[in-house]
């Protein structure tokens, strides 16, 4: 078949594109012969068409020249050629001087607006909050520093990560939302190098907080970035309080030593073990954990009033009407929960649960206590318990020492899972001998698996997503969560009961997809972990504080049933339930309305209610408390407040510490040993 002769204008097209791609002096030679083809003309005509033109030719020819020249800026002389000659050279000297000085100045502003994009200029602030790699936490700890910085002025948070300055910008705007009064300020370099580190002015900040990576070597690169901290220390030494987070326990020790005397280390893997394991047993429980960690709720906050000195901690508890004490600060130690007869020293700080710290005014609400509606003591509840598990990572078996550490003598926790029956084996006879461990491999994405088990029998269900494995996608772990659930919401139908479900999901994008009921517990590791390293940035004495709430067995918050404290029926005050709670040696900081359950968005939850509150109380409802780590009626609180060394000697004994640093000795505390 005969080929089609190409076009007059494809190959006109064809030699166009040849002659640019011969380089610069063919770009320049048509830029000439465009300039000339334009202007030459144009000059034409103006001349010709001119009032005052030149009568001859010649005239008018050199007047055309004149206005191409000035038009050009080509000189645009007449006279001899020797002039015209003269005239053109300098113009285009002149030219290439103004176009050389131009693109000079164009280079140097483009490279310094990419430096600048880049990340790569360094910080000149003082007081501002330093954020340290790049992980599922850091918008949920960009987003407390931003909430918490929202009535200061000038705060500012600056961001550095082995990224692009502009995705990073991008992604936190977009998940973090308006930043306020507060400035955000990404920079683009690995944390671990200490001239990159150098860019944040780490001497200078307020606080530094130092993010674990999402991948397995993550811990390590948390203690590379911790010594480059101290590398990048002034001659003095000092340096800006530092709070760190590992996941595995065999790097704490490491982060200890590298962050310092003024460093707290989080391991988050405890941390959040504890917190399932705590729902678990007590459904709930995770949004009392939120609440109190976020700074959009109430928070803890130290005070002082003189005219409480001499008095007893019992009177304390109802000496604030929108403020909840729950502890002490002696000697630079917190003392959550001391006896209510311990009596308030000069230089005691009072630990009280507000929302915001110049919300913690007195006022004696002792008036409003109705002792006559206060319930008296019920037998406890030793029923062992039954909980299920789905699935299996490296969180599982500490879930279940702290599942089996509490629940009551006969316990059973049944484990399915698709894991070698030896691991989950030896999870479990790790924990003790007052509960047992049964393990059914299965896959818990496949119905059969769930189908075969009797979901009715279990007091709580915990749902766990797996490890990622190598080469798959990050969000794989929490597409099985939601599977899984959605088997079992399908089996709660069929059995006509809807059972307490504690779900790990990774991705907090996830949670609205997740088939649960409303107020379920869902733990968001990564965000749990991100508001507690915010907290401890703000306020350091709060470490101690969240170290002893989360501690194996130390004072815990705990969701009690409220006919332990009021008559069912019976219209009473707040204060009503905090005399109660006081009289069996216990905090209340709030309570959760049975008939609100389903309502967001606090599913019945209300934390550090007026005193003078007053509600119809059912046997439903549950009041917040803070107490002992047992699930009995409490006969007193501890009666004095842990010291430096009895936080070591019980961190070390079963090494089961979640902070490290001044968070379990104070400031200029030595690190632990082993």
């Amino acid at each position: 078949m005969e080929q089609r002769r190409p076009g007059l204008g494809a190959r006109a097209r064809y030699w166009f594109d040849t002659t640019l791609a011969r380089g610069t002096s063919a770009l320049v030679g048509w830029l000439v012969v465009v300039c000339l083809a334009l202007v030459v003309p144009a000059s034409a005509v103006l001349v010709w068409t001119a009032p005052h033109a030149p009568a001859g030719l010649p005239g008018k020819l050199a007047q055309v020249w004149r206005l191409t020249g000035e038009t050009l800026r080509l000189g645009g002389t007449t006279g001899t050629p020797l002039r015209v000659l003269l005239s053109v050279l300098l113009a285009l000297v002149a030219l290439v001087y103004v176009s050389t000085l131009v693109g000079l100045i164009t280079t140097g502003l483009t490279e310094r607006l990419i430096a600048l994009r880049r990340g790569r200029s360094t910080l000149v602030e003082h007081g501002h909050v330093v954020v340290l790699g790049w992980s599922e936490q850091v918008f949920t700890v960009v987003g407390e520093l931003v909430a918490a910085g929202a009535n200061q002025r000038g705060s500012a948070v600056a961001v550095l990560a082995d990224r692009d300055k502009t995705a990073m910008e991008e992604a936190l705007y977009s998940k973090v939302g308006p930043t306020g009064r507060t400035r955000l300020i990404c920079r683009s370099g690995p944390p671990a190098d200490p001239a990159v580190l150098a860019l944040t002015s780490p001497a200078t900040a307020g606080s530094v907080l130092v993010l674990p990576p999402d991948d397995s070597r993550g811990d390590a690169d948390v203690v590379k970035t911790l010594l480059a901290l101290r590398a990048t220390a002034s001659g003095d030494g000092a340096t800006a309080p530092v709070v760190a987070a590992v996941r595995d326990g065999s790097y704490l020790l490491a982060a200890r030593l590298a962050a310092g005397e003024r460093g707290i280390v989080v391991e988050s893997d405890t941390v959040t073990a504890r917190l399932i394991a705590q729902a678990a047993r007590r459904p709930g429980l995770s949004l009392v954990h939120r609440e109190l960690l976020d700074f959009a709720g109430h928070e803890f906050y130290p005070t002082s009033h003189p005219s409480l000195v001499g008095r007893d901690f019992g009177d304390v508890l109802l000496s604030y009407g929108h403020a909840s004490a729950v502890g002490l600060i002696r000697a630079g130690v917190p003392w959550l929960n001391p006896p209510a007869r311990t009596v308030i020293g000069p230089d005691d700080q009072i630990i009280v649960i507000t929302a915001d710290d110049d919300t913690a005014e007195l006022a004696d609400c002792t008036w409003c206590v109705e002792e006559r509606l206060m319930a008296g003591p019920r037998p406890r509840d030793t029923r062992p318990e039954r909980v299920l598990v789905l699935g299996w990572n490296r969180r599982a078996p500490l879930i279940l020492r702290e599942w089996g550490r509490n629940a009551p003598p006969g316990s059973v926790a049944d484990v399915v899972a698709d894991e070698d029956e030896t691991t989950v084996r030896t999870a479990c006879d790790a924990g003790g001998a007052d509960w047992g461990c049964v393990h059914r491999r299965g896959d818990t994405t496949r119905p059969e698996t769930l189908y075969g088990l009797d979901i009715a029998s279990y007091d709580s269900v915990v749902v766990l997503g797996q490890d990622p494995r190598p080469g798959e996608a990050p969000e794989e772990p929490d597409n099985r969560t939601l599977v899984t659930l959605l088997v079992l919401r399908h089996l709660e139908q069929r059995i006509g009961r809807e059972l307490p479900v504690v779900t790990e999901l990774t991705d907090d994008g996830n949670r609205p997809l997740a088939p649960l009921g409303p107020g379920a517990d869902v733990i968001i590791s990564g965000k749990l972990i991100g508001l507690l390293m915010a907290q401890i940035s703000q306020n350091r004495h709060l470490a101690a504080v969240f170290d002893e709430l989360f501690s194996a067995g130390g004072t815990q918050i705990h969701l009690r049933s409220a006919a332990d404290y009021v008559l069912p029926g019976q219209e009473a005050s707040f204060a009503t339930v905090v005399a109660a709670a006081r009289d069996r040696g216990e905090c209340a900081i709030g309570y959760r309305s049975h008939a609100g359950t389903g309502r967001a968005p606090g599913y019945g939850l209300r934390v550090n209610p007026p005193k003078t509150d007053r509600r119809r109380w059912t046997t439903g409802d549950e009041v917040v408390v803070i107490a002992g780590a047992g699930d009995g009626h409490a006969s007193g609180s501890g009666s004095v407040p842990r010291s430096r060394d009895a936080r070591h000697e019980r961190h070390d004994g079963d090494r089961d510490g979640r902070f490290g640093g001044d968070a379990l000795a104070g400031d200029g505390a030595d690190p632990p040993t082993r």
